[in-house]
């Protein structure tokens, strides 16, 4: 306690709260719920199976009252509340587990009884239970309220509910909280705004890992839901992750104590008041904190932790502030655009709004460079602490690591990536193998996501803000890309098979084939429109009184042509019909024309 004392007023409350010494349970109740036979939406197999695991691992672990029921209406499920809250008046620790349907209004989580209808979305307020119901019953309990949903599964009434306003929001999976109450835990099976999966086997991957780690003696209720995370994370390839809202105190709060065999003789331990005020502070996790930590310990193994989680601060409020100074630098741009400034004026906030971005990625990248440093020593401090918890540390190297939530086991880099490159071919955006090797092909794969999804995600290093933004999508991104020959089919390329008659063309379409043209021959020589060829009814006729149908000077033209053509096709017409004109001759004009004297007289050299 001599330590805490000398801690930042808030350090010094949060011991107060619970003591110097590790929490030890006194009377501990617990209520377990599931619904499965519902009687107007399609039955769940599991909760009911869960629930009883549940139920069989707190009576195990000791609890002194474990109520299980299953299958309740709504009036026998406020009916087991209000009886229930009697049960926690004088108890330590009240658990509650719910399993079944939940849905999101309006930013508020409801428990769905199974004889709810729900065919209108104010339906809820009638038929549901909200979570704050919940909360009342566990509300008396002194030391600590546990709240367990394992109701994050795909909603049928949000899908069939009419909205009686058009803007009311109803949620995928459950909304955030923030509990109101001290002391007060809430955990999800999957993080707020996603669905769970139910598994392949008879419980779900969230009832699986909470009854392997939840009652284990003297494990602090925070580091039990984080081994939780992780099992659930490994089982579902990281498309499901748990999550806690709410806090503690500094000091462990177990369900289950550890049973001690006899009292045995402190040993003195330097390092053991140094580690409690590191823990204290990691639990507040602000700048003033570690602050009062350095400042009551200045060296050592747990003063360069401290000083590396300054610098994740540190890097974090940095990248806060290049994000505002970005979006402060492009509304400039855009205002100065908008309102037709001067073209150097424009020049010159594009280019500081481009700078902010810069600074943007770079602080981004500084702020996950720390994150990963920090969590990788702290997960060494865990390490020694689970291999030797009274021995003092021996290094106080710092090793690169990954970015992980406190107090939960870190995942290496690899692990990450990894992680990142499995979501990226989920959404179509990365067909390579999952490796946890961020090379060339990952980075390209990152930016193609970046495109189609409109982020601006760095794609140099696999973050854990990526995985995050690539998992929240539902589906495929990126557009599946075909070769020649192939058509889209689902997530997959077929081949394109034309009938017969038809082939494929450039444009990847099926067209009728064309059937062959004939090779016409270029006739040898040309011919007038006068020709033998040309009906007779086009001939020129040869008028009584002139010529070519009295056509005066056009005949004369005509007999010029055909003296320019040298007799070669020319044709010799007459009262007595038509011919062509001999070789070496040709046709000159000789005026007038009528019966018995023709306009035109083949002449012969």
């Amino acid at each position: 306690m001599r330590n805490l004392l000398r801690l930042c007023p808030l350090l010094l409350a949060l011991a107060l709260l619970f003591g110097a010494e590790p929490a030890f349970a006194g009377k501990r109740v617990a209520l377990v719920l599931a619904n499965s036979a519902y009687q107007h939406a399609p039955s769940l197999t599991n909760p009911v199976n869960d629930g009883s695991v549940i139920a069989k691992t707190l009576k195990d672990a000791g609890f002194d009252i474990v109520d299980s029921r299953h299958d309740l209406s709504a009036l026998e499920t406020r009916r087991v509340l209000r009886d229930f809250a009697d049960a926690t008046r004088d108890a330590d620790i009240a658990v509650v587990y719910y399993a079944g349907h939940g849905i999101e209004v309006e930013g508020s989580n409801y428990l769905i009884p199974v004889d709810a209808r729900l065919e209108r979305d104010t339906d809820v307020y009638d038929e549901a239970l909200s979570l704050d119901r919940v909360l009342v019953a566990v509300e008396p309990a002194k030391q600590l309220r546990l709240v367990i949903l394992d109701a994050c599964r795909d909603n049928p009434f949000g899908k069939t509910m009419k909205r009686s306003v058009a803007s009311r929001g109803i949620g995928r999976g459950l909304a955030q909280v923030e509990p109101t109450s001290p002391n007060t835990l809430i955990a999800y099976s999957a993080k707020a705004g996603f669905t769970a999966q139910d598994g392949d086997g008879a419980n779900s991957p969230f009832t699986v890992a909470l009854s392997k780690h939840l009652t284990t003696p003297g494990l602090d209720v925070r580091r039990a839901f984080g081994f939780v995370r992780d099992d659930v994370l490994k089982s579902t390839g990281n498309k499901q992750e748990p999550f806690v809202y709410g806090s503690l105190g500094g000091d462990d709060v177990p369900l289950v104590p550890v049973k001690v065999a006899a009292a045995a003789s402190p040993v003195a331990n330097p390092q053991a008041d140094i580690r409690r005020d590191y823990e204290l502070a990691l639990q507040v996790g602000n700048r003033a904190a570690w602050d009062a930590f350095l400042a009551q310990h200045p060296d050592g193994f747990y003063s360069s932790l401290a000083k590396l989680q300054l610098e994740k601060i540190g890097a974090e409020q940095a990248h806060a502030a290049a994000i505002e100074k970005a979006k402060q630098a492009e509304a400039e741009r855009d205002r100065l655009a908008a309102v037709g400034a001067q073209k150097d004026a424009q020049i010159m906030a594009a280019a500081d709004a481009k700078a902010a971005e810069q600074a943007q990625l770079a602080a981004q990248k500084a702020k996950e460079q720390a994150q990963q440093q920090a969590a990788a020593a702290e997960q060494q401090r865990v390490n020694l602490a689970a291999a030797a918890p009274s021995a003092a540390p021996a290094s106080t190297a710092s090793p690169a690591g990954t970015n992980v939530a406190s107090l939960t086991p870190a995942t290496t880099p690899a692990d990450l990536s990894r992680s990142v490159q499995t979501e990226l071919g989920r959404v179509g955006c990365f067909s390579g193998q999952a490796d946890g090797n961020w090379n060339t092909s990952s980075q390209r794969s990152l930016s193609q996501f970046n495109r189609y999804a409109g982020t601006k995600l760095d794609v140099k290093v696999a973050s854990t803000d990526a995985l995050d933004t690539v998992k929240s999508k539902p589906s495929r991104v990126c557009p599946l890309v075909c070769e020649h020959g192939f058509k889209a089919d689902g997530d997959k390329c077929t081949r394109i098979v034309c009938g017969d008659g038809y082939a494929l063309n450039d444009d990847n379409e099926c067209e009728k084939k064309r059937a062959g043209k004939p090779t016409a021959s270029k006739p040898a020589t040309s011919r007038r429109d006068d020709s033998e060829d040309r009906p007779a009814r086009q001939r020129p006729q040869i008028g009584a009184a002139g010529g070519l149908g009295g056509l005066g000077g056009d005949a004369a033209g005509i007999a010029t042509g055909a003296r320019r053509a040298s007799g070669g096709g020319q044709v010799f017409c007459t009262n007595g019909g038509c011919r062509p004109v001999n070789r070496g001759c040709h046709l000159e004009y000789r005026g007038g024309g009528g019966p018995g004297n023709d306009a035109n007289a083949e002449v012969c050299n």
